[in-house]
Order: structure tokens, then C-alpha cells, then sequence
């Protein structure tokens, strides 16, 4: 297995054509800016345990089938204390089910099994040994693409219809009035923005 760490290492999984500057970046195909071609669902990863400061996920693990095994590779490879970025697709969204390679769905509890603080890692701890505390989570909302994109209208307005562009929601407030909406309807919250860090 070949390895890769260097000083405050801070690594992009699923970069795609985002790479980032002065980071790891990571992806299955080698595009621009990829400086690690490796293929997910191949484990383990080709990283040292404890040799990563940050992980950085954006629109990845809905791809992966097995979310357990997935956040315990993060896990092993992680310092105790380092931060994780992972954003999601809602489970009741467009977002969720337009993408025929998306094969995990996530609402806002599903992280809930790896944080030791929750109710749901306390009455199933077996379920896996990778534990994160989380520091915050983000609704996304999005109005659905039928309303601001022009192309699928039968008139245009500059910018689409409505230019209400994807926003993340971090207050208790509009969190809850949109969590109790998206429990009896769809469309309502697009995405998830996860932030943990990960235990010791």
C-alpha cells in the first residue's frame, strides 16, 4: 500500500475538477490538479493512520455504498481532533435521486451513530468503532430547478426566474421550521453540511 503524509496534511476526497491548493487531493480518475488516483471503495486507503489534520468531503459519500466502513477509514487515518467537512444530498430531495451514481441516502441523524454524545451511538456502539463529535450541522435549501433555471421554463428572465441560489441554514431557528416542513414534504431541504471532529 503506498502512503502518503506530509506536515499538517489536509486531504480532498472526490475533488473532481475542485482541486484544492496545498492539500491532498483525491479522486478515481486523474484530472487536473489530482495528486492521488485511488478508487473509494478500495480499502484500506492508501493513507497512514493518524497521518491526516483535515478531511474535506463535498458530494462524496452518497456515492460509496457502505457509510460505516467509509467513516472508519476516515477515522483511521485521521489525528484525534482533526476536523471533517462532509456534504450530502438530502434523502427527500431532487439532489438525493437525479444522480443514477448515488447510492447512500443521509438526513440529519445519520451521523448521530458515530458521535458518542448521541442517544443513537449510545444504544448501538457496535455498530462501529469510528467515532466523531458533531460540531454543527447546515440545511441546505435550494429552490428546485424548475423555478430558477430558465432552460426549463417557457419564457427567460435574466439570472432565471427566482435568483434565490443555494444557501446553508446553521441557526437553530430556520433549521427547525425547515426540518419539521421536510418531514412531510420534498424539495424542502436540498443538502446537508456536516462538520465533526473527529475523537480521540
Amino acid at each position: 500500500m503506498s502512503t502518503i503524509a506530509n506536515k499538517n496534511a489536509r486531504l480532498q476526497l472526490g475533488c473532481g475538477h475542485d482541486a484544492k491548493p496545498d492539500w491532498i487531493n483525491q479522486d478515481m480518475v486523474p484530472l487536473p490538479g489530482v495528486n492521488v488516483v485511488h478508487d473509494l471503495n478500495m480499502r484500506p486507503w492508501p493513507w497512514e493512520d493518524g497521518s491526516i489534520d483535515e478531511v474535506w468531503a463535498k458530494d462524496v459519500l452518497e456515492h460509496l455504498p457502505n457509510t460505516v466502513e467509509v467513516m472508519e477509514e476516515i477515522f483511521r487515518i485521521t489525528k484525534p481532533g482533526a476536523k471533517v467537512y462532509i456534504a450530502v444530498p438530502y434523502w427527500n430531495s431532487w439532489e438525493a435521486i437525479t444522480d443514477p451514481t448515488h447510492v447512500t441516502q443521509f438526513n440529519e441523524f445519520s451521523f448521530n451513530f458515530f458521535d458518542p454524545n448521541s442517544e443513537q451511538c449510545q444504544e448501538r456502539p457496535y455498530y462501529s468503532k469510528a467515532r466523531f463529535l458533531i460540531d454543527n450541522i447546515g440545511f441546505g435549501v435550494q429552490l428546485v430547478p424548475y423555478l430558477h433555471t430558465e432552460k426549463r421554463l417557457f419564457w427567460k428572465f435574466p439570472g432565471g426566474l427566482f435568483p434565490w441560489k443555494y444557501t446553508v441554514f446553521y441557526h437553530p431557528f430556520p433549521k427547525w421550521i425547515f426540518g419539521v416542513l421536510a418531514c412531510f414534504l420534498n424539495n424542502v431541504i436540498t443538502g446537508l453540511e456536516i462538520h465533526l471532529i473527529r475523537d480521540s
